[in-house]
């Protein structure tokens, strides 16, 4: 799911304040319990999300979630800020982007690569060497089949795309044949 931009600012400022006391991969991991948690158990998600609730009553929950799962203060804290403004609607979005800043901040990115079948172990890592080389940063691989491909793969990385999917080259050799004529 793409982040939207209120997604985007509250997960920037929350790295800011995280990496300022050097726990942007505790704070992490927090975020994480938090989505299994709500994975676990749709009422608490709804109890903290959905603003149907009072503030008062959804702080109140969090606090108990809080001190059950030991979260930091600098993430208690902004759980209940998400909460009093309203934004806990963007929960996932803001643990997506954050997670793409922990993943930058370590020089590492993901890299989107659809395909047209499952790519086993040793073609996986040969994608993500390849990649890695290319762009100079580690590379995680998100990965998708799509069967419309024909074969072959087509990775994204950041704004970097490398098409190397049989319909691409298809489509490139018909352009050639068409412009010959």
């Amino acid at each position: 799911m793409p982040s939207s931009a209120a997604a985007r600012r509250y997960a920037r400022a929350l790295f800011g304040l995280a990496k300022e006391e050097g726990r942007s991969s505790e704070v992490s991991g927090e975020l994480d319990t938090l989505a299994a948690l709500f994975e676990q158990s749709p009422e608490l998600r709804e109890a903290l999300i959905i603003p149907l609730y009072p503030v008062r009553e959804r702080l109140a929950v969090l606090k108990a979630v809080a001190a059950a799962e030991s979260l930091s203060t600098l993430t208690r804290n902004f759980y209940s800020f998400l909460i009093e403004q309203r934004r806990m609607v963007d929960f996932a979005g803001i643990r997506e982007e954050y997670a793409r800043l922990v993943d930058r901040d370590s020089g590492v990115v993901t890299a989107e690569v659809v395909s047209a079948s499952p790519l086993d172990e040793a073609r996986q890592e040969r994608l993500r060497r390849a990649l890695s080389e290319r762009t100079g940063l580690e590379v995680k691989l998100d990965l998708a089949v799509d069967d419309s491909l024909v074969g072959g793969a087509v990775a994204k990385v950041g704004d970097l795309v490398f098409d190397g999917s049989i319909r691409a080259q298809l489509d490139g050799l018909r352009a050639n044949l068409t412009k010959g004529s």
